[in-house]
């Protein structure tokens, strides 16, 4: 099991480390929500519904209204609560019509990295740099390395970056990579301004 510390929780970083379903539910969540209480909500999800593992199963069957109102909170799980709990839905429904439920289903027999990538693309919510991101994170800390993972994963999957969620091992691996986003957020700024001057 591997020791995460994305969340900045113990508690939360515990359940990322042993809980797969925790995992891909936290990464689905990081967006347009501080990257800490997006990984931090799937322990808050368990805890809300009472258990110690989340189970696609369960949440792809329970009453999306029920749901809602569980990532409500307080505090709610995301910034778009009502949404992302139907995200959220929808990701376990194709978990378990596709994967057994078992999100680790996933990744266990993919022959190469640009197959699991191709996996990744298909989840709901998952965009293109998020399932790189999240393929990255997987290689880098959960031992999941196909043959091709760090090339499928591109910039995020070069070892020793500071880009990502992949790359957050503790506080100050998780102050460069803000300071990393901050930089390319600014220069993104001014490449915008010099096109329009």
């Amino acid at each position: 099991m591997p020791t995460l510390r994305i969340a900045q929780d113990p508690a939360a970083d515990e359940l990322l480390g042993r809980d797969p379903l925790a995992l891909l539910i936290g990464m689905l969540l990081d967006q347009q929500f501080p990257m800490e209480r997006a990984f931090g909500a799937p322990r808050l999800l368990a805890d809300r519904l009472g258990v110690d593992r989340l189970d696609a199963a369960v949440l792809a069957a329970l009453d999306p209204d029920e749901l809602t109102r569980v990532f409500q909170g307080p505090p709610a799980l995301h910034r778009y609560p009502g949404s992302m709990a139907g995200r959220t839905q929808e990701l376990c429904r194709l978990l378990v019509d596709r994967y057994g439920g078992l999100p680790e289903n996933l990744w266990t027999d993919a022959p190469d990295g640009a197959s699991l990538l191709k996996r990744l693309n298909e989840l709901p919510g998952f965009g293109a740099q998020k399932s790189k991101i999240f393929l990255a994170l997987l290689g880098k800390q959960y031992g999941v390395t196909p043959p091709g993972w760090r090339e499928a994963a591109g910039d995020y999957g070069v070892d020793g970056s500071r880009r990502s969620v992949a790359d957050i091992t503790g506080p100050e691996s998780l102050a460069e990579v803000r300071a990393v986003k901050q930089e390319q957020k600014q220069a993104a700024k001014a490449a915008k301004q010099s096109a329009t001057n």
